[in-house]
């Protein structure tokens, strides 16, 4: 008996099914297949003084990719967000990197979290060509004019401080103290901060650095107590933050405190209780209870979807918004897209409207929103406006 031999097309299907099964090394890199999920990779503090922090925003992302994937994926193929706990510590965050850049089945690095930690990953991102998408951090340093490869949303730190500052100087305040963290993130609110009040005329009542543990907080609130300032800014994140408000509550309870938006996450907001209420805090993104907003509307859907017990925060809603534009990059980039493509294609995103949220990615070194709005810590801790 003998078989008749198989049309050509069977031939090549089944070629081309055997190259979509192999590791993506074997082509070079860089290139999603057909039947592959897109690998994305994420170094982010679930754990630490700033879990809280990055908790929030990676579950907002999780929703996004989630309710995508039920809907096919794009262009046919899933999207797998990888993640590694950094505890917000550098020498972590660093190995956490170098593993994915190791990988050649990482198609781009996603909404890794912390300005020291961005700092130390970004001359290797940089030199791997690889996608460096939406990191969690307003610091003008995460923020490379070399960095073609680097896709920043967020506002900056200072755009929020401007924001702050602005306001400060509009209702007649003069004398503003500085309260900030004492690494990279904490000198950029502050060197935003001073750049504005020098823009508003505005001569600073004192600053103050406060240590990550916080264990300086109550001796830096003194300090600026001693100074007599009539307003603080607050560029502090995490524990420093609770043990920097509670000391300074303590010690001049009525000081207006003025904080930036990574201050906001609501376990931040539960552990400081009543010593939250009245500081007002900048906000990168909308109220994620603003559900006449398209993309809040959609936030609030994807987000009850995936059964969290965490709640919608601002936060938690800025994660979501990276993916929704990590999403539109990548369909815009076509089926089977190269890391090269897709850098295109995130390039070629101009006045990209979200439904209320809008990103327009310019050059190199610049954020793709410019989005601040001021809130208020309300008596049930939540935000009002």
């Amino acid at each position: 008996m003998t078989f008749a031999r198989p049309p050509f097309r069977m031939t090549r299907r089944r070629a081309l099914a055997s190259l979509a099964a192999a590791p993506l090394a074997l082509h070079g890199v860089a290139r999603a297949q057909d039947s592959q999920a897109v690998r994305i990779c994420q170094s982010i503090a679930l754990s630490g003084p700033l879990g809280d922090l990055g908790q929030a925003m990676h579950q907002g992302a999780q929703a996004c990719f989630a309710a995508v994937n039920a809907q096919g994926g794009v262009h046919g193929r899933k999207i797998a967000l990888l993640v590694q706990d950094d505890g917000y510590d550098v020498k972590r965050a660093l190995a956490n990197a170098e593993a994915f850049l190791a990988d050649r089945s990482t198609f781009a690095l996603f909404n890794c979290m912390g300005t020291p930690m961005i700092d130390a990953m970004l001359p290797q991102v940089i030199e791997s060509g690889l996608p460096f998408f939406a990191p969690f951090s307003g610091a003008l340093l995460a923020r490379p004019k070399n960095g073609r490869n680097v896709f920043n949303i967020r506002a900056s730190y200072p755009d929020e401080a401007e924001q702050l500052v602005q306001h400060l100087a509009t209702v007649g305040i003069k004398r503003i103290g500085i309260a900030y963290q004492n690494n990279s993130f904490g000198k950029e609110v502050y060197e935003g901060a001073r750049i504005a009040m020098d823009k508003h005329q505005l001569k600073g009542g004192a600053a103050v650095t406060v240590e990550n543990n916080g264990a300086d907080a109550a001796t830096a609130a003194a300090k600026l107590v001693e100074a007599n300032p009539e307003a603080v800014l607050v560029g502090l994140a995490g524990k420093p933050t609770l043990d920097f408000v509670k000391a300074i509550r303590a010690q001049r309870r009525g000081l207006p405190l003025y904080a930036l938006s990574v201050m906001g996450s609501a376990a931040t907001l539960r552990a400081l209780g009543d010593d939250a209420i009245g500081i007002a805090v900048s906000q990168v993104v909308p109220s994620p209870a603003k559900s006449v907003m398209p993309v809040v509307r959609q936030f609030q859907q994807a987000w009850k979807a995936t059964g969290t017990a965490l709640e919608p925060s601002h936060l938690a809603l800025e994660g979501y918004i990276n993916a929704r534009v990590f999403v539109e990059a990548l369909t815009r980039a076509g089926r089977n897209p190269s890391r090269e493509r897709f850098i295109e294609s995130t390039w070629a995103i101009k006045r990209h409207d979200l439904g209320g949220f809008e990103v327009n990615f310019s050059e190199p070194g610049k954020n793709a929103s410019r989005y601040v709005e001021l809130t208020m810590v309300g008596r049930d801790g939540k935000f009002i406006r």
